[in-house]
């Protein structure tokens, strides 16, 4: 508690108590000792930290919405998905949380190793098989007499879904999700131990008029391999995309292709208004350079080279005499 900030009358309270005697500082000693001992739970241990986690909500969180619009395609109603929450907790813990008779799809995700779990709360899935049926997206049939027509209608919507669950994790890892089994009992599952941590993505999901939970359930064991890139220093190198040697020819051609202006300045002189619109033909204006003086070729605005100027078959030319380094003009 030693972050958290006292009020004026906490603050009043305690210097009235130490005033009194009725508390030494000998005991707020100790009492912040005692504050700082804090209770660790062996069977919830935190497998990943918090900057991991922050990048497994990043990722499902497009996952989210990538999978908003292939629904709402697929199922040509309104639909909402978002994160609510991702957690680790220990994977009993997570089959306690959801109901006893739910749909969960178990799928495999090559190359890593384990099996991940897609539990879909029975009012979204049932809202979803009645869409597909043609219906208006109502929910009233019964988890647990799920029909085989049914079976197959929802292992194909979820199977489709799984592009974009590859897509959310292509700046991670290239997963191929496959579906091995669907089960509405979640007490038959017993993929890993009861106390191995597992990460649990839950979604906010609205399908037409229908609300629920959509829960991804990760163990850890299939993220260990992975790990070290859910941290922030992977996701900014794996931004920085380095260019092909096709790529570096191509923009090579583009640039060598490209036109700029170039331009030699005999030289600049200044006049008022009134002797500007006074000008007529045969004027003469002086110049700042002499004939002898170099002058400067300028390409796109930017002085490049020192030049002299004559004569090529009767065509007024410049020959280049030496090139200007350092300055203003060394941006080569």
């Amino acid at each position: 508690m030693a972050g958290d900030v006292l009020s004026q009358s906490e603050i009043d309270a305690l210097l009235s108590a130490l005033s009194t005697g009725e508390m030494t500082a000998d005991d707020i000693k100790k009492d912040e000792e005692a504050k700082k001992v804090k209770v660790y739970d062996f069977k919830r241990a935190l497998r990943f930290s918090k900057d991991q986690i922050r990048s497994l909500t990043r990722i499902h969180e497009n996952f989210a919405r990538l999978l908003t619009t292939f629904f709402s395609a697929q199922l040509r109603t309104y639909v909402q998905i978002t994160v609510a929450s991702v957690d680790q907790i220990p994977f009993e813990e997570f089959i306690r949380s959801i109901p006893n008779m739910t749909l969960i799809n178990v799928f495999e995700v090559p190359p890593l190793d384990g099996n991940v779990l897609m539990e879909i709360n029975p009012n979204i899935a049932y809202s979803m098989l009645d869409r597909l049926m043609g219906g208006t997206g109502s929910s009233h049939s019964n988890v647990d007499n799920l029909t085989e027509i049914e079976t197959k209608i929802m292992t194909n919507l979820f199977e489709r879904s799984f592009d974009n669950l590859r897509e959310a994790w292509s700046n991670i890892a290239d997963i191929d999700p496959i579906m091995t089994e669907l089960e509405v009992n979640p007490q038959f599952l017993q993929m890993i131990s009861p106390n191995e941590t597992v990460v649990v993505i839950s979604f906010n999901s609205i399908i037409g008029e229908t609300s629920g939970m959509i829960n991804i359930c990760i163990p850890h064991v299939v993220l260990e391999p992975i790990v070290p890139n859910l941290s922030v220093r992977y996701w900014m190198q794996s931004n920085t995309k380095e260019v092909s040697p096709e790529q570096q020819a191509i923009i090579k051609n583009n640039v060598n292709q490209s036109i700029l202006p170039v331009v030699t300045e005999l030289g600049t002189t200044q006049i008022s208004i009134e002797d500007f619109l006074l000008l007529r033909k045969d004027d003469v204006l002086q110049l700042d350079k002499l004939v002898t003086d170099p002058l400067y070729l300028k390409v796109g605005d930017v002085p490049k080279f020192i030049v002299q100027p004559g004569k090529v078959k009767k065509k007024l030319a410049v020959q280049v005499l030496e090139s200007l380094k350092g300055g203003d003009g060394d941006d080569e």
